[in-house]
């Protein structure tokens, strides 16, 4: 098993990631304002860059033109033709490649904290977040409809729907009846939602699940919104189940057994079909000493020491996951960052766990960017292209 990414092992890549420069998401510094206002005008060229397109491919010793904040032009350095006098940036020897988007994540609900977080996300290379289903308030919808400057873009799935699960969270709707089910759907596609989210999982016995008379009428009703639907799943044959009943995207991978040729088979039915692999802590001593520095010291040291030593338990659940993904990606599957929580250096830590699990580094850095803003339906967002956002990463590193 292949576990470098472009020859560094996947710990350097978070690092170099971590240490990243961050183009377009972030506003300028005061004293640099006048000079970026004088320039947005004509464009800037920026040459020289290996550039990880975001789509599979990359063009070695490229250029593009940043304008009015989008890529104007992208080609081979010789290729691109920019009028005499354009500002340019020399990123010989660097690497550039689409910001990250994270396809799962639970943040904050109340304006002030929501901000910062989508601003701590963007300092770690992520220009937009879908928060999964916990979103009972107004506040993340008004975010939502904002342009913040240094922030993530934000997106959400409202309030997702489950059958009751006392004492667990009362954000989600619970439902019993397929009536309670369709008016969920409705009261979330009213809100204009992003996603419908859905809770499939008897959370280790505690709870009943979610029925499929129940989540077949919910991804009925959503498709008559225009909406789509993601789910949240443990069980191998819920997955086989919920695929047949026509859901567009699973915010986990399978987690209770090594999957099987027959749900491949429904995988390869449905080739727009995303999967979100959220995959857990590989049980693993882990060296975090690249965060230092990136985050108070406080909040360095608690990652640090949760990640200190080896659990045999978490092994198992990561190999069970990472093979399955494995064998997903190698059939064509495909594969979308998400992180599930509100770590903002997340990202950096799922790439490298997918990349241990077997997929190879191109296709990760696919499912962090091109991939993900499919599934985000961000048409402006993922690849480095002209008539796209110009939301981009420089590394130092290859």
């Amino acid at each position: 098993m292949n576990n470098n990414i472009f020859g560094a092992s996947p710990r350097a890549f978070a690092c170099v990631l971590a240490l990243l420069t961050l183009a377009a998401c972030s506003s300028p510094e005061p004293d640099q304002a006048a000079a970026g206002a004088a320039s947005a005008i004509a464009g800037t060229v920026f040459t020289g860059a290996r550039i990880i397109v975001g789509d599979g491919s990359v063009i070695e010793n490229g250029a593009f033109v940043v304008a009015d904040g989008k890529f104007a032009t992208v080609g081979a350095t010789g290729s691109v033709t920019v009028p005499a006098g354009t500002p340019t940036v020399d990123l010989a020897g660097k690497t550039v490649m689409p910001t990250m988007l994270d396809t799962h994540t639970h943040l904050s609900t109340e304006r002030e904290p929501l901000i910062a977080d989508l601003k701590t996300r963007a300092r770690f290379g992520v220009s937009a977040a879908l928060s999964l289903g916990m979103d009972a308030t107004e506040a993340p919808f008004q975010v939502r409809s904002e342009s913040i400057p240094g922030a993530a873009r934000y997106l959400t799935a409202g309030r997702g729907i489950t059958a009751p699960e006392p004492g667990r969270t009362e954000a989600p709707h619970w439902v019993t009846t397929e009536e309670e089910a369709r008016a969920a759907v409705r009261e979330e596609a009213a809100r204009k939602v992003d996603i419908v989210k859905i809770w499939v999982d008897d959370r280790n016995g505690m709870y009943e699940k979610l029925s499929p008379e129940l989540y077949t009428a919910i991804i009925d009703e959503a498709h008559k919104n225009g909406l789509r639907v993601t789910a949240h799943l443990f069980y191998l044959e819920d997955a086989k189940a919920l695929l047949r009943a026509g859901v567009d995207a699973f915010a986990h991978g399978i987690r209770d057994t090594d999957i099987d040729d027959e749900v491949l088979a429904l995988f390869r039915e449905r080739p727009n079909f995303i999967v979100v692999p959220n995959l857990p802590n590989r049980g693993v001593a882990t060296d975090l000493s690249w965060l230092r520095g990136q985050i108070p010291d406080d909040q360095f040291e608690a990652a640090q020491a949760a990640l200190a030593t080896d659990n045999p338990d978490q092994q198992a659940a990561y190999g069970i996951q990472a093979r399955n993904l494995a064998r997903l990606s190698a059939a064509g599957v495909k594969i979308a960052l998400g992180t599930d929580g509100n770590v903002p250096w997340g990202p950096h830590l799922e790439l490298a766990d997918m990349v241990t699990a077997g997929m190879t580094p191109a296709a990760v850095i696919v499912a962090a960017t091109g991939t993900a803003a499919e599934l985000l339906q961000l048409a402006d967002a993922g690849t480095i292209a002209a008539g796209k956002s110009a939301d981009f990463i420089v590394l130092d590193a290859n």
